[in-house]
C-alpha cells in the first residue's frame, strides 16, 4: 500500500477537528479505549460526544475548543495508509500550518458553509499553493446549517475557484460536507442529491500521487557512509555504502551517476533496502548505494546523473517563513542553513518584501521578518549548495535556517531561484 500526507486547514470553528474524528470513527480508526476517553471527557463537559477531542489533544485547546498545535494521526484502509496533519488555522500559528503542510501530499481546506470564503480561507489556500501541496480539496463543511443548499455550496464554489486560479492550484476538488452528521465524510450523503461526486474517504483513498514526486531528475543526498569493516566477514570487510533517501528520480544497479562536488563519474553496483538488495530505487524509498569506484564521498554530498545535474549555487533567492518570536529576520542576519543533509553558514543579503499572506500584498518598505510573517529573502551560503527550484523538487528545493547559538529551528524556506 501507498501513503498518502494530508494537512487540513480552515479558520477557527470550520470544524477541522471534527471533520477528522468523524473520519478516524466512522473509518473504524479509532481504539475502544480512545473512544471511551473521548467520550467521558464530552460526559464531563456536559455535552455529546465530541470527535474533535480526538485530535485537541492540548488542554489549551480542549479548553477553547480550538487547534493550536499540529497533531499528527496515523490511520489506514485496505487501499491506502493515511498521514493527517491538523493544523491549525488562526494566523498567529502560521508557522504550524507551514511545518505541517510542508510535506503534504494533499491539502483539505474546510469552509464554512454559513460563512462561505473568508480571509482565513485565502491565506490558507496561498499557503498550501506556497508549499507546492500538490491537490487540495475544498470541505465546504456544516452543510446541515444550511439545510445541504445547493446554491450555497455551489457560491462557494465558485468563488474559492475564482480566487484558486489566481495562485496557479493545481488538481481542485469541492466536496459538501457536515462533519458532526458524517455527511459525504465516509459514505455519500442521501441528504446531497445533487452532489455526485465522491465522498472525502473515497477521494483520499483513490487521488493519483505517483507521479506528483520528481522522477526525472536523479538527486541522492548522502546522509551517511557506512563501513561496517567486519574483519569475521569477508562480505563486510571492504564494504563501503552510502545511505540516504532517494529526493527524485529513478537509480538502478548499472547506471552512471556524477558525485558532487568532485564531479568524478562512476556506476552503481548494489543498491541495499532496509530488507536486502533491490533493482531500483525511487522517492522517497531510503536505501544504501555501492559504488564501481572508491570516492572520496561524505555526508552532505550529492549523487546525480552526469547530463542532469543540479545548480551548485552559494546565492539563493528564496521565500522564508520566519518561525520564532525571539528575534527577527534582519538583513545581514546570520544563521545556519540545513538544505538536504548538508548544513552550511549562511547570511542574509537582503530583504526584498514582506507579503502580506491575506491580501498578497508585497510590501517593499518592509526591514524585517517577524513570527509567523512571510517574505522574499536574498541568502549568501558559505557553501556550495546543490539545489533546485522548489517548484521542480521539494525535498532539494526547502530548507530550514537554525539558531546558531541555541541549534533552535528559526525559519523555513522554499527556494525560488538559485544562481
Amino acid at each position: 500500500m501507498d501513503l498518502l500526507r494530508f494537512a487540513t486547514a480552515g479558520s477557527v470553528d470550520d470544524g477541522k477537528s471534527t471533520l477528522i474524528g468523524r473520519l478516524l470513527h466512522d473509518s473504524k480508526a479509532v481504539f475502544a479505549d480512545q473512544l471511551e476517553s473521548v467520550e467521558r471527557t464530552s460526559a464531563d463537559r456536559g455535552e455529546d460526544t465530541n470527535l474533535a477531542l480526538l485530535t485537541d489533544g492540548l488542554r489549551a485547546e480542549r479548553e477553547q475548543g480550538i487547534t493550536i498545535d499540529v497533531a499528527y494521526r496515523y490511520f489506514a484502509t485496505p487501499r491506502r495508509k493515511f498521514i493527517i496533519a491538523d493544523t491549525p488555522g488562526h494566523i498567529q500559528y502560521t508557522r504550524n500550518m507551514v511545518t505541517g503542510a510542508s510535506t503534504a501530499d494533499l491539502a483539505i481546506i474546510l469552509v464554512d458553509a454559513r460563512k462561505g470564503m473568508l480571509e482565513q480561507s485565502r491565506r490558507h489556500a496561498f499557503l498550501a499553493t506556497l508549499l507546492n501541496v500538490p491537490h487540495l480539496v475544498v470541505a465546504v463543511n456544516k452543510m446541515d446549517l444550511v439545510d445541504y443548499d445547493q446554491d450555497t455550496y455551489q457560491k462557494i464554489v465558485d468563488d474559492f475557484s475564482a480566487f484558486a486560479a489566481k495562485l496557479k492550484a493545481g488538481d481542485l476538488t469541492f466536496i459538501p460536507v457536515s462533519a458532526l452528521n458524517g455527511d459525504n465524510v465516509v459514505e455519500p450523503s442521501p441528504n446531497t442529491p445533487w452532489y455526485r461526486g465522491p465522498s472525502l474517504l473515497h477521494h483520499l483513498e483513490h487521488v493519483h500521487i505517483a507521479s506528483d514526486r520528481n522522477l526525472i531528475d536523479v538527486r541522492f543526498p548522502v546522509q551517511y557512509v557506512i563501513r561496517p569493516q567486519a574483519t569475521d566477514d569477508p562480505e563486510l570487510h571492504d564494504y563501503r555504502g552510502y545511505a540516504g533517501q532517494v529526493a527524485g528520480g529513478v537509480l538502478k544497479t548499472g547506471d552512471e551517476v556524477v558525485h558532487l562536488p568532485s564531479g568524478l563519474t562512476t556506476t552503481i553496483t548494489h543498491i541495499d533496502g532496509p530488507n536486502g538488495p533491490v533493482p531500483e530505487a525511487h522517492p522517497p524509498m531510503s536505501v544504501t548505494l555501492r559504488l564501481a569506484d572508491e570516492i572520496d564521498i561524505s555526508r552532505g554530498d550529492m549523487i546525480a546523473r552526469p547530463n542532469n545535474r543540479p545548480k551548485s549555487v552559494q546565492d539563493v533567492e528564496a521565500m522564508v517563513c520566519w518561525m520564532t518570536p525571539d528575534q527577527a529576520l534582519t538583513p545581514r542576519s546570520k544563521v545556519l542553513l540545513k538544505h538536504t543533509t548538508q548544513t552550511a553558514k549562511a547570511m542574509v543579503k537582503e530583504l526584498h518584501y514582506r507579503l502580506d499572506v491575506n491580501t498578497l500584498h508585497r510590501d517593499e518598505e518592509a526591514t524585517a521578518l517577524e513570527l509567523n510573517e512571510i517574505g522574499r529573502v536574498g541568502l549568501r551560503v558559505a557553501a556550495p549548495l546543490f539545489a533546485d527550484e522548489y517548484t521542480r523538487n521539494r525535498l532539494t528545493g526547502g530548507f530550514i535556517l537554525i539558531d546558531e547559538a541555541t541549534d533552535r529551528t528559526i525559519g523555513a524556506g522554499m527556494i525560488v531561484s538559485a544562481g
